[in-house]
């Protein structure tokens, strides 16, 4: 198992937390310390749908230009933001057995986990 994100976002604090309190081991891969690759990207939004991975929610949408934000049409464009700013991909990614989950919530994992 393996939770992509990064270390000083809240939710993925909570989603680590969360693991930690069930004691389910996992790989953290910190996306600012160690990087994202469009093969990975691509790959989660074939699963998840790019428009679901792309974050517009946080800061960093919000700190973008309108001509970048207006620029993003499809996978491809999306995903070559994603690369530029990292802050942009929902987090947490959870990767378990060859599915990928976006985002936190204790429901979300119970079910995840069977709880």
């Amino acid at each position: 198992m393996k939770l992509y994100g990064i270390s000083n976002c809240d939710t993925v604090k909570k989603a680590r937390t969360w693991l930690a309190a069930r004691q389910l081991a996992y790989e953290f891969h910190d996306f600012k310390k160690m990087g994202v690759t469009a093969a990975w990207l691509e790959k989660v939004a074939a699963q998840t749908g790019w428009q679901a991975l792309l974050n517009r929610r946080g800061t960093t949408w919000r700190k973008l230009d309108d001509t970048s934000k207006s620029a993003v049409s499809d996978q491809a464009s999306a995903i070559a933001l994603m690369l530029t700013y990292p802050s942009l991909i929902k987090r947490p990614v959870l990767e378990t057995q060859g599915r990928y989950h976006l985002g936190f919530s204790e429901q979300q994992y119970s079910a995840i986990f069977g709880e």
